[in-house]
């Protein structure tokens, strides 16, 4: 059966590699989904530069232009509302959702993680992962729930962390891995495959009890 692009739209706060990602796999007839919005909290993010290229929707919410977080996030999900969104994608987002927009979004909101969930949970992840002598890194893409970083996660891509690495060169390896298994993920999800039912995410009509690692 074909299905139509699936709407989405991509919640970004910094330079939008994961964002250039998305369109690039949708341009090239990977991805079957189009982006009608891009959003972001801070209004000179360079990612809104590179939606409007690429002819997307953007809007920027500065936070300190609303009286409150709940003023921010009724502005958030009304503007994804008007733009017919059927997925969100936090791509490099930098604020954390309040709960009353992540129950309205339930099962429909995506986030990708420079770490292997559940450890390495918030900010830094490639600097802890080198202070603390680990040998494997990478990226997991998991739904948005009300727990910060703590979701169920759909897919992880394992990075090994090498000897010579520092923290730009980590991070690097882990971002273009990311790349690969955010499209993948949003690709099921597209294509009916990936599914939220009844609190949790089911993979090819079977709950998916545990990530499956790349």
């Amino acid at each position: 059966m074909n299905r139509a692009p699936l709407p989405v739209a991509v919640l970004v706060s910094g330079r939008g590699s994961n964002l250039q990602a998305i369109l690039d796999a949708i341009r090239a007839g990977h991805l079957n989904a189009r982006v009608v919005l891009v959003a972001s909290d801070r209004p000179e993010a360079e990612a809104l530069g590179r939606a409007r290229e690429s002819g997307v929707a953007t809007v920027a919410l500065a936070p300190a232009d609303f009286p409150d977080r709940a003023a921010w996030n009724a502005a958030l999900d009304e503007a994804l509302q008007r733009a017919g969104v059927e997925l969100v994608l936090l791509a490099g987002f930098m604020r954390v959702l309040g709960p009353a927009l992540v129950a309205r979004w339930q099962g429909r909101i995506l986030n990708i993680h420079p770490a292997l969930l559940p450890r390495y949970r918030g900010l830094h992840t490639h600097r802890r992962v080198l202070e603390a002598g680990e040998r494997m890194h990478g990226a997991s893409v998991h739904f948005v729930t009300d727990e910060l970083d703590g979701g169920p996660v759909v897919l992880q891509a394992q990075v090994p962390v090498l000897p010579a690495d520092d923290e730009a060169s980590l991070m690097a390896r882990v971002q273009a891995r990311e790349h690969e298994v955010y499209a993948r993920v949003i690709g099921w999800f597209a294509e009916g495959r990936l599914r939220w039912v009844e609190g949790g995410p089911w993979l090819d009509e079977r709950p998916l009890d545990r990530p499956v690692i790349v």
